[in-house]
């Protein structure tokens, strides 16, 4: 009797100490993979936050684009999309001229009273070179992309823009927009092309050179 009663004593304590260990092989499995899955959690957020905000910088061209066909109200439903209520615009042009709204509605006002002014038929905004570097709350980024700008005067006349957009993002309610635009213009030519006589077949070729000009841009005021 007193054997089986050690016997059993002995199988209790085994028992005991497989489900101790089993409890922590179980505790530790879990803690792995809740780990590991706010790691994968947290390297998939952050490519798809880059991508987020560098679709930012598409919205922002096709906006200013839509400005460039005339169709103002539509550009403005566009930016509002891009950028925060209170977002500032800075452009600071290449002789060292600078202009800043804030708004969107005011700075696509400046946009379209730049291109009314200057007679552009139509624009084309090419965003490249996109380098997206995120602040320790990865609630802020900064955005930095190359311009490359088309603006039709008519058939035979270009204005080409060419500069760096350096911008400050912010995520608000799980979206990011642009909070601050800065925009360094490094050029601002006029390509035009001579006019041809149709009366000479080689006339594009005799007659093809380009004229750069530095086009007048007008400062509006405040």
């Amino acid at each position: 009797m007193e054997k089986r009663r050690e016997n059993g004593q002995i199988v209790a304590k085994a028992i005991s100490f497989l489900l101790n260990r089993i409890t922590l092989i179980v505790l530790a499995v879990a803690l792995v993979l809740f780990i590991g899955g706010r790691f994968e959690i947290a390297n998939a957020s952050q490519p798809n936050a880059e991508l987020d905000i560098q679709r930012l910088a598409s919205c922002y061209a096709l906006g200013t684009d839509t400005i460039g066909t005339g169709n103002i109200l539509e550009g403005k439903k566009i930016y509002r999309n891009c950028f925060t209520q209170d977002a500032v615009f800075t452009v600071v042009f290449p002789d060292g001229a600078t202009e800043t709204r804030i708004g969107t509605d005011s700075w696509a006002d400046f946009v379209y009273a730049i291109f009314q002014q200057n007679g552009y038929l139509a624009t084309q905004h090419l965003m490249g070179s996109i380098n997206v570097s995120f602040e320790n709350n990865n609630n802020k980024a900064t955005m930095i992309a190359y311009l490359h700008a088309t603006h039709k005067r008519s058939e035979t006349s270009i204005d080409v823009a060419n500069g760096t957009y350096e911008d400050e993002v912010v995520n608000r309610n799980g979206r990011w927009k642009i909070r601050n635009l800065n925009l360094k213009l490094i050029d601002f030519l006029n390509l035009s092309s001579p006019t041809t006589n149709s009366s000479a077949a080689n006339a594009r070729t005799t007659n093809s050179s380009t004229t750069f000009v530095v086009p007048n841009i007008p400062r509006l005021k405040q």
